[in-house]
């Protein structure tokens, strides 16, 4: 029999018998955890099923006809002799040798002679030898068939072991078999059956914890399964691999300019960097410093693509070209789009590439919130991108040739991330600019090299040529600084800082109007700036009736609301239906599947708003979507009023458009004030622009004397607070209200229309 040893490290289990010293076998059980166990437990396991068993679950007792076929094959007899082990052992496994019976059966009669001097009774000695030979017979015989070999087989047991399974396992043990057991839940069952530990060796390692919640041989036997999809996956490795940032000396310009023959030796490697800058240095040479580095790669013969603006979404034509099928399987659908990974001219770039790409799709795989159609579409984007530059970064490449790919701003989304982190593995140097350190970059990636400034600047465009660069005295960016420092969470704010606003829509008291309209909305409560974005707080109200029924004081009332707005509106429609609107006729091309076509819009010959600001241009767009995608006005999307909607926005008063276009959003906003004395109710148009204008950041109040419902009627989802303040009067007949317009009347403002009544 062989003795059990002790291992000096687990790579000992691999070790053939002759090459152990001293020679023995190995029995250990584990009870932790860690990432070494991990990868040797996936190890054994693997040997164990190819060279030996493995046993899930326990062994089970023999049944009626295992014990049936013993009878009938070796009869009812039993000696307690070791020759007649033996010679019984010959006849019931015939597969094994003269010297694999003579240790079994030594290792079997020394488990039986052991039992026998507890006390244990012939009938009981003869139930455990009858099971053991069941066992073995049933479970072991791939076991005892290779017993003696250099290459020891394995047994890998998991779970809690029982007194017999012990008993056996021990018995092969010492014929010639190494041994694990995998006991999840502590060592206490164990020691029951072996207290001193005399039949195997507890594996106490460094940083061992807790097996992981759900870890079980089926886990490991999925994941080398994968494993060897993942090998089949890839095909030929490349025969060389990167060496991203390990040779830098950390003055990332100086490092990108070194000629790639001198970055190292190993043939094994291209060198490539890979890192990111934010902030600047200096910024009076900080341009200068981009364009000498351009220049200078240029002319050393590098090929060099620089970036300035966010990757454009691959188009329909790029998309089509990218080949694939509708694969249910992750490495399908991976395999697929490597298919379209080809350099015929190069088959060790063609590897390097496939490899990298394959990498990166299987670690992104992993991430929870990614299904196979959402990396598929991920996976398209990361090809249509790459064949967008790969004739300039990949031309004509051989070891050590590295191109070089600057890209100002930051990746803006998930998507130029991943192709970022997969260009970084490929012989290019990467070189990220954020010198505007408000412009954030998403990329986060453990091979990433950073570097922070703490001087920031705004630079639109990358210095390719020398008349491109823009120099700034020393005194404007110290004016540039003190400006952030007065405008930067400060509660002032420059003209036009920002260029996106959010409503929010007050619900005040009657009382509270008169305050709030003459107030800059960044005084008003739940005003916030977040995500360089305004939430403007509006007022939008319906006031019904006169107070007193004093119809002078009520007009003076009027007056005095005009002091902080130059829009009234008498009486609808203020825009007639059949208003000339040229771009009626091509509405119908503005809007595709529910989103308005931006840029079509912008491009049309009738299109009116071209000389606003472009991010003024945008607010108005963005807020005409918002009218759409919120249903507000009836009709929408259900018989075409969609399309007045579009058209009506797009022809607005030239009035109406100056107001917008002088909306500071943290400061006064625009006011309109819509009066309806008599039967009439807005008309649809008007309903239209009114929602908008509200989106836009208007306080808006609509007058109504007479208590009508006469702004409702095409509102469906818009709610207009309502407030009573008098009786209802009919006929009235409003003065010229628009000479007073910004015009503060002196005696008395507000306090009429907006005094409590008593």
């Amino acid at each position: 029999m062989l003795a059990h040893q002790k291992i000096s490290n687990l790579e000992d289990f691999f070790k053939n018998i002759n090459n152990r010293s001293p020679k023995g076998i190995y029995f250990y059980r584990i009870n932790g955890f860690n990432p070494e166990i991990n990868a040797f437990i996936k190890k054994y396991y693997d040997l164990a099923r190819k060279n030996g068993v493995v046993l899930e679950g326990g062994i089970a007792n023999p049944t009626n006809q295992n014990l049936a076929y013993y009878q009938e094959t070796m009869g009812t007899g039993f000696q307690m002799q070791e020759t007649f082990i033996q010679l019984s052992l010959k006849k019931w496994l015939p597969r094994m040798n003269p010297i694999q019976c003579n240790a079994v059966a030594s290792s079997i009669y020394y488990v039986l002679d052991s039992l026998r001097k507890t006390g244990k009774s012939d009938s009981v000695l003869k139930n455990i030898y009858v099971k053991f030979f069941c066992w073995l017979y049933y479970k072991f015989e791939r076991v005892t068939s290779q017993l003696g070999n250099n290459q020891v087989p394995k047994i890998l047991y998991e779970g809690d072991i029982s007194n017999h399974e012990l008993l056996l396992i021990s018995v092969l043990a010492h014929a010639g078999s190494d041994v694990i057991l995998l006991q999840y839940h502590d060592d206490k069952n164990y020691l029951k059956l072996d207290a001193q530990s005399k039949l195997s060796e507890n594996l106490i390692l460094p940083n061992m914890t807790n097996f992981p919640e759900g870890f079980n041989l089926k886990k490991i036997r999925q994941e080398l399964q994968q494993e060897l999809n993942q090998k089949r996956l890839y095909g030929d490795l490349p025969d060389i691999t990167n060496c991203t940032n390990a040779w830098i000396s950390g003055d990332i310009f100086e490092d990108i300019r070194k000629a790639p023959a001198q970055r190292g030796q190993d043939t094994r490697f291209f060198y490539n960097c890979y890192c990111r800058v934010s902030g600047v240095e200096e910024k009076q040479t900080y341009a200068n410093k981009l364009y000498h580095l351009y220049s200078d790669l240029k002319n050393s013969g590098r090929h060099v693509v620089v970036l300035d603006t966010p990757l454009v979404q691959p188009d329909a034509r790029e998309v089509s070209a990218i080949q694939r099928r509708n694969s249910i399987k992750l490495e399908d659908m991976i395999q697929d789009l490597a298919f379209n990974l080809k350099y015929p001219a190069n088959l060790q770039l063609q590897k390097i590439v496939i490899k990298n790409f394959i990498d990166i799709m299987l670690e992104e795989s992993k991430k929870p919130d990614v299904n196979i159609n959402k990396l598929m579409n991920q996976g398209i984007c990361l090809l249509c991108w790459l064949k967008r530059h790969e004739t300039v970064l990949l031309q004509n490449w051989k070891v050590p040739d590295i191109s070089c790919l600057i890209y100002l701003g930051g990746c803006q989304n998930e998507k130029e991330a991943l192709f970022f982190k997969f260009l970084a593995r490929l012989p290019i140097d990467i070189l990220i600019l954020t010198p505007d350190l408000n412009q954030q970059c998403c990329l986060q990636d453990d091979l990433l090299y950073e570097q922070h400034h703490s001087d920031s600047l705004v630079l639109k465009q990358f210095p390719r040529d020398i008349s491109e660069i823009r120099v700034a005295t020393t005194a404007y960016h110290a004016e540039r600084e003190l400006d952030t420092l007065l405008y930067q969470d400060s509660g002032i704010y420059r003209n036009q800082q920002y260029q996106k606003a959010d409503i929010i829509t007050l619900r005040t008291t009657y009382e509270e109007i008169a305050l709030y309209w003459r107030e800059e909305v960044s005084l008003r409560p739940n005003f916030e700036i977040m995500n360089q974005t305004v939430y403007v707080p509006v007022l939008f109200a319906k006031i019904c009736g006169v107070k007193d029924s004093d119809v002078r004081n009520y007009w003076d009332s009027v007056k005095n609301l005009m002091a902080e707005s130059p829009y009234v509106i008498y009486r609808p429609p203020f825009v007639q239906p059949n208003a000339n609107r040229p771009m009626l006729a091509h509405v119908t091309s503005f809007l595709v599947q529910g989103k308005l076509q931006k840029e079509k819009i912008k491009n049309d010959k009738y299109y009116s708003y071209g000389f606003l600001r472009p991010e003024i241009q945008e607010h108005m767009l963005d807020k005409l979507q918002l009218l759409l995608d919120q249903k507000v006005i009836k009709g929408t999307y259900e018989n075409g009023t969609e399309y007045i909607i579009i058209a009506t926005i797009l022809h607005l008063d030239i009035s109406l458009v100056r107001e917008i276009q002088k909306f500071d959003f943290t400061k006064k906003n625009p006011k309109l004030i819509y009066i309806l004395a008599n039967e009439k109710v807005i008309s649809l148009e008007d309903s239209i622009i009114m929602a908008f204008l509200h989106f836009i950041g208007f306080d808006i109040l609509f007058l109504v004397p007479t208590g009508y419902q006469s702004v409702e009627q095409y509102f469906q989802k818009l709610e207009i607070q309502e407030h009573q303040i008098g009786q209802y009067l009919y006929d009235l007949r409003p003065p010229d209200l628009r000479k007073y317009a910004g015009k503060p009347v002196k005696s008395n403002p507000f306090g009429n229309f907006f005094r409590r009544k008593r």
